[in-house]
């Protein structure tokens, strides 16, 4: 039984890998256009290259640091000997999906623009298949990941299934380490880029977005490149492997069975079967609204789900047996959880509906009423989110037995986030594919298409906005429970640990290392936003300082007769990102570890609700804000409110640049802060029960 459930995982690992190897090839068939659009492609393809390039140099650095430090804690026996590697190749296959998704998001950019010259559909097959490369690698990688250490570490080295969980779980710190460093890397480039653009190109000069003449404009689609493809991918890596890292370690407390420990990664074994049938239903008509466009992608991700919804009902009672089928109702818990989401997202940040609308509507009275409305449109989104969540949480609990044994209601938990994000091969498609598009948008302009080709790219580029925004809600999402199941493991950590049963006994709320370490948590994302946000700050500073130079400097620029210098922002860009990302990075490590030789274990715990309560809310409101800000402007630039150029457009895109940051560098980074939390902790577990101080 044991070799078959390998066996599955690994042909589930093949069958994704394989599909984005074929999806890839039909997009490189794809011309990409005049000799203009391939040198403008070139040269977003050569940034995006060697930033990359220049940012897995520092990583390296970090990773072996912490191979040395793992190491040590092997040799003192406070670790099993593989962790170290285990943690290394976390991080590896991480920054492959990354790299991966980068790749084809540069060669399909060009490719999609050329296509809109064709067709609206066209143009969304190309860019959907482009992101479908992206979702499919990162889903294949995940569990060619899990399945060779399952073989290993069972077969190989013939651990149990507790030794088996414990190894694994170090990975998924390596996965969140490295998706943290391209989150917040990729963040401060691609948010530093855009806001210098924006607010000198489009506000200060009045020249239109992707315009040529502006120096900033290669260094934001490569930005698109780096930040929204890049980092996205080793984000979602991380999201998929901890959850179902999570899940099986809690399976394997729970009913002390290998069926439990691979029950999740055969779920997402089917999610990737169910994902392909999927992508074959997104296409559209010309002329295609808005509302329309989202109902083409919405079309392909509602049919994977409602099918493994159907199709899980039997494995899971094949798998656990009639006991225990109970747990198929968690599972359908989370998958109708993330749909929720998704659809509480867009009603939030889609220019289809009210809130959106209103906001591009305060942009008559200026820039103070849209940050105003937008901040307050951020904040209102929370509420159905948690909300949902809430139920999820309980309604999974106690399906899965949870009223009678804790664990396994916790259990339950932890496979409702692999519920959620079983399908994330075709859901990550619909979100990757929205870089390309917006790139696609400004190799148009550069190259002086039709007008009608920009039309396409911009209704391209504004669904990829809210569908960005849904699938950062989605991963939001399932990072709280995750981060639930999470704590679940670590407190189960600290009790087979000799002498940490003691240590962990009072959890109870008036126990004040418990409150203490709650408040900090609680403080955490905060601090974290706020590291990111001014890290984008200080690198958007320069590069406004140098757009302004070379309009100031270089003669015959703004009225197009020279050719500004790109590659200096581009270099701007890539040493600001790679100077800033080090210190988040290196706070929510060290943070879980201070605190627990300070505080304890139970001090731990409440530093870990603390984070996922408020790190949850902050994420949700700020990507939800800034999707709002970025679809007003792009409302109004569709011919509302008088259009691109006029006052209230010039006070959206300010709401915008302020949007910027938050949904595409603090926000999403916070997603994976209170994953990483919760595996450092659990990495550090024995170190911290041996030298507490409470």
């Amino acid at each position: 039984m044991d070799q078959l459930f390998v066996l599955a995982i690994f042909a589930g690992a093949i069958l994704a890998l394989a599909f984005a190897v074929v999806t890839a090839g039909k997009v490189m068939r794809y011309s990409e256009g005049s000799d203009l659009m391939k040198k403008i492609s070139l040269s977003i393809r050569k940034g995006a290259n060697a930033y990359l390039k220049r940012q897995y140099k520092i990583v390296l650095i970090f990773f072996g640091v912490m191979f040395v430090v793992l190491s040590v804690m092997a040799f003192m026996k406070f670790l099993t000997p593989y962790v170290p590697f285990a943690f290394v190749t976390g991080g590896f296959f991480s920054a492959l999906s990354g790299f991966i998704g980068m790749k084809i998001a540069t060669y399909a950019n060009a490719r999609t623009a050329n296509a809109c010259q064709n067709s609206l559909n066209r143009g969304l097959r190309v860019a959907f298949s482009a992101g479908s490369v992206m979702g499919f690698s990162v889903v294949g990688l995940g569990l060619l990941d899990i399945a060779v250490w399952f073989f290993l570490l069972r077969f190989v080295f013939n651990l149990d299934s507790e030794g088996i969980t414990s190894a694994m779980l170090t990975f998924g710190m390596g996965a969140s380490s490295m998706a943290l460093f391209a989150r917040v890397g990729g963040g401060v480039f691609t948010k530093a880029a855009d806001v210098g653009a924006d607010l000198v190109g489009k506000v200060e000069a009045g020249i239109p977005e992707d315009d040529p003449r502006n120096p900033a404009v290669i260094a934001d689609n490569v930005g698109d490149n780096v930040g929204d493809v890049a980092g996205m991918g080793a984000d979602l890596y991380e999201s998929y492997v901890g959850s179902i890292i999570s899940a099986s370690a809690l399976g394997v407390a729970s009913l002390h069975s290998i069926k439990a420990l691979a029950l999740p990664m055969l779920l997402a074994t089917i999610g990737v079967v169910c994902s392909i049938f999927g992508t074959f239903l997104v296409r559209t008509k010309e002329d295609a609204s808005q509302k329309q466009l989202l109902g083409a992608l919405s079309r392909g991700t509602n049919f994977s789900a409602i099918l493994i919804a159907i199709v899980s009902l039997p494995v899971v009672y094949f798998v656990l047996g009639k006991d225990h089928w109970s747990v198929y109702f968690a599972i359908l818990a989370g998958l109708v959880a993330g749909v929720l989401i998704g659809q509480a997202t867009e009603y939030f940040t889609s220019d289809c509906y009210k809130p959106t609308k209103s906001l591009a509507a305060s942009s008559e009275t200026g820039t103070a009423t849209v940050i105003i409305s937008g901040l307050s449109v951020g904040m209102l989104s929370t509420f159905f989110p948690i909300i949902i969540i809430a139920v999820c949480v309980l309604v999974a609990y106690f399906v899965a037995g949870g009223g009678n044994d804790a664990s396994m209601g916790l259990y339950g938990i932890s496979l409702a986030a692999v519920g959620m994000l079983s399908t994330l091969g075709i859901t990550l498609a619909t979100d990757a594919y929205g870089p390309v598009a917006d790139n696609a948008g400004g190799i148009a302009q550069m190259a002086g298409l039709d007008e009608k080709v920009r039309e396409r790219t911009d209704a391209l580029d504004s669904l990829g906005n809210t569908t960005a925004a849904t699938g950062k809600g989605f991963a939001i999402g399932s990072a709280a429970l995750t981060a639930l199941a999470l704590i679940a493991s670590y407190i189960d950590k600290v009790k087979n640990i000799e002498g940490g049963a003691e240590k962990i006994a009072n959890l109870n709320i008036t126990n004040p290392t418990v409150l203490v370490g709650l408040f900090i948590g609680a403080c955490l994302p905060f601090v974290f936003a706020a590291l990111t946000m001014n890290s984008v700050g200080r690198a958007a500073q320069s590069v406004v300082i140098e757009v302004r130079r070379q309009f100031r400097e270089i003669k015959g620029l703004i009225d197009g007769k020279a050719e500004a210098d790109y590659a200096s922002c581009v270099d701007l860009c890539t040493k600001a990102s790679l100077r800033e990302m080090v210190l988040p990075t290196v706070v929510a490590v060290i943070v879980p570890i201070i605190v627990g030789v300070v505080l304890g274990s139970t001090g731990v715990v409440g530093m870990l609700a603390g984070a996922t309560a408020s790190g949850f809310l902050m994420a949700i409101f700020m990507s939800n804000a800034g999707g709002a800000w970025d679809n007003a402007k792009k409302y109004i630039e569709s011919g509302t409110y008088g259009g691109k150029g006029s006052e209230n457009h010039k006070a959206t895109v300010v709401g915008d640049t302020v949007g910027d940051p938050f949904k595409d560098t603090a926000g999403p980074a916070i997603n994976i802060l209170i994953k990483l939390l919760s595996m450092v902790s659990i990495v550090f577990a024995a170190l911290v029960t041996y030298c507490s101080i409470l």
